[in-house]
């Protein structure tokens, strides 16, 4: 009997594969044994790098996201004008056994010429300085975060149980009474007459919770981690500058952006961490040209800012469909079936920050008081699967309406219209009115209104 050799079509005659490194990168134009070479990473080699596939003749370049190292490289060769696909190394994995360098390089360049590797998804130029700058500032709240944590526990540790009368030892109130204490001031009945009026507790009570024990030890680190919170908040500050910066930058070049105006949303909570000198209602309705994603219940600015950064207009535009997309961001169920039976059904890993961000509005939904469609769907899921799947659930359905909103141009309609905190008052007061005319029979003359 004879036997049938199976082959692979090659798709890609002329592909390389490189093998991304720390210190070098290895280089591989086909399976042969010279067909390899290493070169540095420094600028002059990634150069040397180009030269070497413009002499063998290579169309198209596959590489491992390695880490950060990929970066410079896929620069240079973009540059250059050589198509290069960047892969997700858990696809470009080696058959079991010895591995080097040489045999990473070889494989990656196997299955790029056989039509095997798919390309990961990377935004334009503009978004991903946008992304820097919003990952940057990102870094700064954490950063702050944690000194705020350590003047906490500094405080506690002199006695000045400051996180108990007041919400936020970093408010309006904490601060002040912190920097009284750093410059020496121990009486409590002064450092409690600093209190904001915004405050709920009493000068009274705060005096209560001011008495120290006078470690000097603690006092200079409390000193220290204030200055470094002041110093990363002056950070965020210029930051929250560059990020205004470039998104008018990308608006004022695009005259079908900056044409758009929509109405300030004075009811919509604005959070502690969010830019304050960006108006982000009108810069992402501009930018998004003529898509207001802040009519969604449950969507923050800090949200449609990561959706600006993470993604952009032109990449979301790169999902076909909302499943794509879904899927992309990994909050959709990934389904093992084998013999016509789902053997799993769990939700994959990622620490995509966008996801993060589309978690965390669809738990605000979930908080909701009021009815709205998005929030009886996170209810229905949260009683039958609970809460992590109801939040899954709704982060999927979010990204969903944000795909057909921005890519199909479908506006967003709640037949329930949500009502800010302010908007509930005054229709409470409207009623509460109404019902008192009618109880005692009121006249617009009982008023003093005249009418024709």
């Amino acid at each position: 009997m004879e036997e049938k050799e199976i082959t692979m079509e090659v798709v890609n005659p002329k592909a390389a594969g490189v093998d991304i490194g720390s210190r070098s990168h290895w280089v591989a134009i086909g399976q042969g044994p010279n067909d390899y070479r290493e070169f540095g990473v420094f600028n002059e080699d990634l150069y040397q790098i180009v030269e070497f596939f413009r002499e063998n003749g290579i169309k198209t370049v596959a590489m491992e996201s390695t880490g950060t190292y990929w970066q410079s490289l896929y620069a240079v060769l973009i540059s250059e004008n050589i198509p290069v696909i960047l892969c997700n190394g858990k696809f470009t994995k080696n058959i079991k056994g010895k591995k080097t360098d040489i045999q990473d390089c070889q494989w990656i360049q196997k299955l790029h010429s056989m039509g095997l590797l798919t390309g990961s998804f990377l935004p334009d130029e503009e978004t991903e300085q946008l992304r820097t700058f919003c990952r940057h500032r990102a870094g700064l709240l954490d950063s702050a975060a944690s000194a705020s944590k350590k003047m906490q526990k500094y405080l506690r540790l002199l006695n000045f149980r400051l996180d108990v009368v007041v919400n936020d030892i970093c408010g309006l109130t904490g601060l002040s009474i912190i920097k009284s204490i750093c410059q020496g001031q121990t009486d409590a009945a002064k450092l409690a007459s600093l209190r904001h009026g915004n405050c709920h507790k009493s000068e009274q009570e705060i005096a209560k919770a001011l008495h120290s024990n006078g470690r000097k030890d603690y006092l200079f680190a409390l000193n220290q981690e204030l200055e470094m919170y002041e110093l990363l908040q002056s950070k965020i500050v210029q930051c929250d500058h560059e990020i205004e910066k470039m998104l008018s930058q990308i608006i004022d070049n695009d005259d079908d952006k900056k044409q758009h105006h929509i109405d300030s949303k004075p009811h919509k909570k604005i959070n502690k961490n969010t830019p304050k000198n960006i108006d982000l209602n009108l810069k992402s309705y501009q930018y998004f040209e003529g898509i207001d994603l802040m009519a969604i219940e449950g969507m923050s600015y800090s949200t449609v800012l990561a959706i600006m950064s993470e993604v952009g207009l032109e990449g979301i535009k790169k999902f076909p469909t909302a499943k794509h997309f879904s899927s992309w961001l990994r909050i959709v169920p990934n389904n093992k079936i084998s013999g016509g039976k789902i053997l799993s059904s769990k939700v994959p890993r990622g620490s995509n920050r966008l996801k993060t961000m589309l978690r965390n509005a669809a738990n605000a939904i979930g908080n909701l008081k009021d009815s709205t469609p998005l929030r009886d769907f996170f209810q229905r899921i949260n009683f039958r699967k609970g809460r992590v799947s109801a939040i899954s659930a709704t982060a999927r359905k979010l990204a969903v309406i944000i795909w057909n909103m921005i890519v199909k141009g479908i506006p967003y309609h709640n037949p329930t219209e949500y009502l800010f905190l302010d908007q509930k008052r005054k229709l409470g007061l409207v009623k509460r009115i109404q019902k008192q005319i009618t109880k005692f029979e009121l006249k617009p003359t009982d008023f003093g209104f005249v009418t024709d």
